[in-house]
């Protein structure tokens, strides 16, 4: 590899989404020069003809694709990403990816041929996304429609998402580790609607992007839940699994927490 960084800041993309934002404070708040990016600052998947400029002198980087992993051609831009940052002599790589996502297999697996010793953080459905994502506007409204609301899923707090991936990205022992991060626990959207003071209602998957559109969600975002919703949900994530144990030595965060705080917030 000839050279290294050992001490040189760590990068975080997406820095100002759900994961990246924590990720950045978590590694702030540990006292490591952490530097965020984001399309404002002139980074773009697409524009790798600028990629050396962010990856210049850094020792560790954060890839959390946005707006999603499981977006087509993403694997192929992000593992382009990581060749180009073991060129500049970057170390250690933690990579965002999503849980029963063909799409997003593929893409862990592109990135793992150029740096086998990723650490990839899998993730179920993030708790978040009832505050801060595309559902926000339902919760808030007091009803959550959805194409399916009946369907038990293992909700993931992007707070330990993010603790995860900056304990990876802060220290050594985490090389190749896969950690696959959910909650401790099965919820349909249904409860967790009901645990937020909303009420789901099941619809057809074209009146649910009708509805989305008429928001003024993007196309491809629209493409992206309507994918999630649809074949993710059938059952394929029903069961929780270890990964914040296995990589913070304590259990996962549980979403009756979570609603508890959202709903001590909006009060």
């Amino acid at each position: 590899m000839g050279m290294t960084n050992a001490q040189g800041p760590v990068l975080v993309t997406a820095a100002t989404g759900k994961t990246g934002r924590r990720v950045l404070a978590r590694l702030t708040d540990l006292g490591i020069d952490a530097r965020g990016i984001t399309r404002s600052d002139g980074f773009d998947w697409d524009a790798p003809a600028r990629w050396p400029e962010f990856l210049t002198g850094v020792r560790a980087a954060y890839l959390a694709y946005a707006p999603d992993i499981a977006m087509p051609g993403a694997g192929a831009k992000v593992a382009a990403f990581a060749e180009a940052a073991r060129a500049h002599g970057v170390e250690r790589l933690v990579m965002l990816s999503g849980r029963g996502e063909e799409t997003a297999l593929a893409s862990e697996q592109a990135v793992r041929v150029v740096a086998p010793d990723t650490t990839i953080v899998r993730c179920s459905f993030f708790a978040q996304n009832f505050d801060e994502g595309a559902l926000a506007g339902y919760i808030a409204a007091g009803t959550l429609t959805l194409p399916v609301i009946d369907m038990p899923e293992p909700f993931v707090d992007v707070e330990d998402v993010a603790e995860v991936a900056a304990k990876a990205l802060a220290e050594p022992g985490h090389e190749g580790r896969l950690y696959e991060v959910t909650g401790p626990e099965l919820l349909t959207f249904a409860q967790a609607a009901e645990l937020l003071g909303a009420q789901a209602i099941a619809v057809p998957v074209d009146e649910w992007r009708a509805e989305l559109a008429a928001a003024g969600l993007p196309a491809d975002l629209i493409d992206l839940l309507a994918y999630l919703f649809t074949e993710v949900m059938d059952g394929r994530n029903r069961s929780v699994a270890d990964g914040v144990q296995q990589a913070l030595g304590r259990p996962a965060r549980r979403f009756e927490e979570f609603a508890a705080e959202m709903k001590k917030a909006a009060a």
